[in-house]
Protein backbone atom coordinates (compact mmCIF):
# COMPACT_ATOMS: atom_id res chain seq x y z
CA UNK A 1 0.00 0.00 0.00
CA UNK A 2 1.45 3.72 -0.67
CA UNK A 3 2.50 5.95 1.97
CA UNK A 4 0.89 9.52 1.73
CA UNK A 5 2.65 12.43 3.10
CA UNK A 6 0.38 15.34 3.75
CA UNK A 7 2.82 18.44 3.21
CA UNK A 8 0.40 20.36 6.15
CA UNK A 9 2.02 17.84 8.57
CA UNK A 10 5.56 18.15 7.39
CA UNK A 11 8.62 20.20 8.64
CA UNK A 12 11.89 21.45 7.31
CA UNK A 13 14.26 22.23 9.51
CA UNK A 14 17.52 24.61 8.80
CA UNK A 15 20.46 24.02 11.22
CA UNK A 16 17.26 23.34 13.60
CA UNK A 17 15.38 26.18 13.27
CA UNK A 18 11.79 25.52 11.26
CA UNK A 19 11.34 27.09 8.15
CA UNK A 20 7.91 28.99 7.81
CA UNK A 21 5.89 29.17 4.66
CA UNK A 22 7.33 26.27 3.14
CA UNK A 23 5.32 25.46 0.05
CA UNK A 24 7.42 22.42 -1.88
CA UNK A 25 10.17 20.21 -1.26
CA UNK A 26 11.89 18.77 -4.25
CA UNK A 27 15.41 16.95 -4.31
CA UNK A 28 17.03 14.96 -6.62
CA UNK A 29 19.55 12.11 -6.07
CA UNK A 30 22.21 11.28 -9.10
CA UNK A 31 24.88 8.06 -9.10
CA UNK A 32 26.87 7.91 -12.09
CA UNK A 33 27.49 4.06 -12.36
CA UNK A 34 30.01 3.04 -15.27
CA UNK A 35 30.08 -0.36 -16.63
CA UNK A 36 32.67 -3.12 -16.32
CA UNK A 37 33.16 -5.56 -19.25
CA UNK A 38 34.63 -8.56 -19.27
CA UNK A 39 37.97 -8.46 -21.68
CA UNK A 40 38.00 -9.84 -25.05
CA UNK A 41 34.28 -9.38 -24.79
CA UNK A 42 30.93 -7.35 -24.98
CA UNK A 43 29.92 -8.69 -21.79
CA UNK A 44 29.27 -6.30 -19.08
CA UNK A 45 30.30 -8.00 -16.19
CA UNK A 46 29.81 -5.62 -13.44
CA UNK A 47 29.17 -2.11 -12.34
CA UNK A 48 31.31 0.48 -10.62
CA UNK A 49 29.91 3.42 -9.04
CA UNK A 50 31.04 6.93 -9.18
CA UNK A 51 30.52 10.62 -8.70
CA UNK A 52 26.83 11.09 -7.04
CA UNK A 53 25.43 14.81 -6.45
CA UNK A 54 22.24 15.47 -4.54
CA UNK A 55 20.43 18.79 -5.27
CA UNK A 56 17.25 20.27 -3.79
CA UNK A 57 14.97 22.70 -4.33
CA UNK A 58 12.71 24.54 -1.32
CA UNK A 59 9.48 26.53 -2.51
CA UNK A 60 8.26 29.06 0.55
CA UNK A 61 5.47 31.82 0.35
CA UNK A 62 6.86 35.50 -0.51
CA UNK A 63 10.62 34.76 1.15
CA UNK A 64 12.49 32.93 4.14
CA UNK A 65 14.71 35.12 6.63
CA UNK A 66 15.93 31.50 8.03
CA UNK A 67 16.99 30.96 3.89
CA UNK A 68 18.50 34.57 3.25
CA UNK A 69 20.56 34.20 6.11
CA UNK A 70 21.85 30.68 5.17
CA UNK A 71 23.00 32.19 1.70
CA UNK A 72 25.54 33.91 3.95
CA UNK A 73 26.88 30.85 5.84
CA UNK A 74 29.71 28.37 4.59
CA UNK A 75 27.50 25.37 4.94
CA UNK A 76 24.30 24.33 6.85
CA UNK A 77 22.21 21.10 7.33
CA UNK A 78 18.50 20.15 6.07
CA UNK A 79 16.19 18.25 7.75
CA UNK A 80 12.59 17.49 6.32
CA UNK A 81 10.27 15.44 8.41
CA UNK A 82 7.14 13.77 5.70
CA UNK A 83 4.33 13.97 8.54
CA UNK A 84 4.02 14.15 12.30
CA UNK A 85 5.22 11.43 15.07
CA UNK A 86 8.07 9.23 15.93
CA UNK A 87 7.97 7.17 12.84
CA UNK A 88 7.54 9.69 9.95
CA UNK A 89 10.23 9.66 7.31
CA UNK A 90 12.99 11.57 7.19
CA UNK A 91 15.48 12.95 4.87
CA UNK A 92 18.88 14.66 6.23
CA UNK A 93 20.95 17.17 4.05
CA UNK A 94 23.93 17.05 4.97
CA UNK A 95 26.63 20.29 3.99
CA UNK A 96 24.51 21.99 1.73
CA UNK A 97 25.46 25.47 0.24
CA UNK A 98 23.12 27.89 -1.79
CA UNK A 99 23.50 27.70 -5.18
CA UNK A 100 20.08 30.07 -6.98
CA UNK A 101 17.19 31.67 -5.66
CA UNK A 102 14.71 33.08 -7.87
CA UNK A 103 11.40 35.06 -7.10
CA UNK A 104 7.94 35.24 -8.56
CA UNK A 105 5.31 37.17 -8.28
CA UNK A 106 2.09 37.30 -10.44
CA UNK A 107 -0.90 40.07 -10.59
CA UNK A 108 -3.28 37.14 -8.96
CA UNK A 109 -1.40 35.37 -6.76
CA UNK A 110 1.24 35.79 -3.95
CA UNK A 111 5.15 36.46 -4.18
CA UNK A 112 6.82 32.59 -4.09
CA UNK A 113 11.06 32.47 -3.91
CA UNK A 114 12.82 29.07 -4.72
CA UNK A 115 15.70 28.41 -3.63
CA UNK A 116 18.27 25.91 -4.78
CA UNK A 117 21.02 24.15 -2.83
CA UNK A 118 23.59 21.33 -3.20
CA UNK A 119 24.53 19.15 -0.48
CA UNK A 120 27.52 16.66 -0.02
CA UNK A 121 25.15 13.81 1.00
CA UNK A 122 21.38 12.54 1.86
CA UNK A 123 20.23 10.22 4.24
CA UNK A 124 16.80 8.55 4.37
CA UNK A 125 15.39 7.37 7.67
Amino acid sequence: MATVFAATESSVLLDGTPIEGVQSVEYRMHQERHPVYQLNSTERVGVVAGASSVEGRIRVASRSSELESAAMKARFDLLVTFGKGPDAPQVAFNDCVLTDKTFELSVSGRGEAVYVFSAVRMSES
